[in-house]
């Protein structure tokens, strides 16, 4: 299945780190090779870079490694493809506008027998289950609000759209508005919070260490959710099956 990296900061942050070592499994230590993606917040704002050549040997993925930006809501996506073909339109992560707001969804897993109705405001693009569940998500948060909600709100709402695409299969997901990320796991995801005082992290796709006590201040604070560990010397926290969590501010709100 296809490979999540979420990142949420309490101050603008660069993912450069998390990003080398996450590139490495769409196709070099994983078979994950049928295109990825990225989006940025920043401010109201997001940047948002996608390409259908695997992340090993993109030279957009090699833009990334190498631009530093810096951001407190990441998504990243490898796919590996279950439903639609190797093309654009079908690279994570996605992007939609609710309420005056950007919306970026990436997804992990396979949706058996899901085509629920949508109306005229949210239709996927390409043919994945993935972006269908993205657009019935945001049709259905945009019924039941009739203004930007809260997190707390807004989270309340996902934990009763959640499991009625869940049953169809794997959905592990990320969501962001750019003020939270909104993290689903069905089967894997894992958690690590990183914050004062900092230690050194190694990679476990690249031969690379940083110690982030040397590029940080103590009042730094970073979540990062990912679908596999991406170091071997930290402690990650995994997910309980049909579990939603949200971060605000680098840490599970």
């Amino acid at each position: 299945m296809c490979q999540l990296l979420g990142m949420n900061c309490n101050t603008p942050t660069d993912v450069t780190f998390s990003f080398t070592g996450f590139a490495q499994r769409g196709g070099r230590t994983d078979h994950h090779g049928d295109g990825w993606g990225i989006a940025f917040f920043e401010g109201r704002g997001v940047r948002h870079f996608v390409d259908h050549q695997s992340a090993c040997a993109s030279p957009v993925a090699e833009l990334i490694r190498r631009y530093p930006i810096k951001s407190q809501n990441v998504i990243a996506h490898i796919r590996k493809a279950t439903q639609g073909e190797v093309a654009l339109e079908n690279c994570h992560p996605f992007v939609r506008e609710l309420w005056g707001r950007y919306w970026v969804f990436a997804h992990n897993g396979n949706l058996e027998n899901f085509h629920p109705r949508l109306h005229a405001g949210f239709h996927p693009v390409g043919r994945t289950d993935s972006e269908r569940a993205f657009c019935w998500l945001m049709q259905e948060l945009a019924k039941s609000h009739a203004d930007v909600p809260s997190v707390a709100e807004l989270t309340l709402t996902l934990r009763e759209l959640v499991p009625r695409i869940a049953r169809h299969g794997t959905f592990n997901f990320l969501l962001s508005n750019g003020q939270a990320l909104w993290a689903h796991a069905s089967t894997n995801l894992y958690y690590v919070v990183r914050q004062h005082p900092f230690a050194t992290a190694t990679l476990s796709d690249e031969d690379v260490s940083v110690n982030f006590a040397d590029q940080t201040r103590t009042s730094d604070r970073v979540a990062v959710v990912v679908t596999a560990p991406l170091t071997t010397n930290e402690v990650w926290t995994p997910f309980t099956p049909g579990e939603l969590r949200v971060f605000v501010d680098g840490a599970p709100a």
